[in-house]
């Protein structure tokens, strides 16, 4: 077996932290991580010293400040949640509903915002939160829009199901992929939770690559996506344009229409 070198023992005792595991005693952080507990302990002292990790006063660690400095500024991280607010706050007024932004990881989406709405349906998100592509309305605006051989690696690979709507045949994910690129709006109905629809959208850097996306969740019983697309296109559309995106001219009649 390959010994593991120090930048990835590092990595191993971070990686020991998610959302369901924020605090961590010595212990449970050296099993997490796979590493003896005297090398654990030498490396979260260091963490420590330096503010990746903070020690509470019962000794359990929990991720520090210093780590979040850092991801203010990542462009797709803070950054990003920063100049979309604005319009993340006028397409939540328009509809009262939950909000949502979020940027591709891989195989993942990752959601960088969410703005919590009035109706009791089944959100399993948070800042931070990872879900397959082929599962949500935001993830399916931006595999949508990578690469061919993205997408192919995409449908070609495993698609989970968590709920029996969930989009799990290669095929008909083509097909709803290229809808989406016709539309310019991704649906995702009741594949996560089947009380739940999002309406997404994709958000364009200044040199037009799809960056992130953003959407709405709303009640599948009470959606009316006619309604709902527009608004989420024209919350996509100023984010863009803050990121320094510039329509054309035919990007702009789509619009129009």
């Amino acid at each position: 077996m390959t010994a593991r070198s120090a930048p990835d023992r590092l990595l191993a005792v971070l990686a020991a932290f998610d959302h369901e595991h924020p605090a961590l005693c010595l212990t449970d952080i050296s099993r997490r991580a796979g590493l003896s507990l005297t090398t654990t302990h030498r490396l979260v002292g260091a963490l420590t010293a330096w503010g990746a990790l903070e020690r509470d006063g019962a000794g359990v660690y929990h991720v520090g400040l210093r780590l979040w400095e850092l991801a203010a500024l990542a462009p797709r991280g803070l950054a990003l949640r920063q100049v979309a607010l604005p319009y993340l706050e006028d397409l939540y007024e328009a509809t009262h509903e939950n909000v949502q932004l979020a940027v591709r990881d891989g195989t993942e989406v990752v959601y960088v915002e969410w703005l919590s709405g009035r109706s009791a349906v089944g959100v399993h998100i948070r800042v931070g939160a990872r879900w397959p592509l082929h599962a949500t309305g935001v993830g399916l605006a931006l595999l949508a829009h990578c690469g061919p051989e993205v997408q192919e690696a995409y449908c070609a690979g495993p698609l989970a199901a968590f709920t029996p709507y969930t989009l799990t045949d290669p095929v008909r994910l083509r097909r709803v992929l290229a809808e989406v690129r016709r539309t310019g709006t991704a649906v995702s109905d009741r594949q996560v939770t089947d009380d739940a629809l999002s309406v997404a959208a994709p958000v364009r850097a200044a040199d037009g690559t799809v960056t992130a996306a953003v959407s709405v969740v709303v009640p599948h019983d009470a959606a009316r996506i006619p309604v709902l697309g527009p608004a989420v296109r024209l919350a996509a559309r100023g984010i863009s344009r803050a990121l320094g995106w510039q329509p054309d001219g035919a990007e702009s009649r789509g619009a129009a229409r």
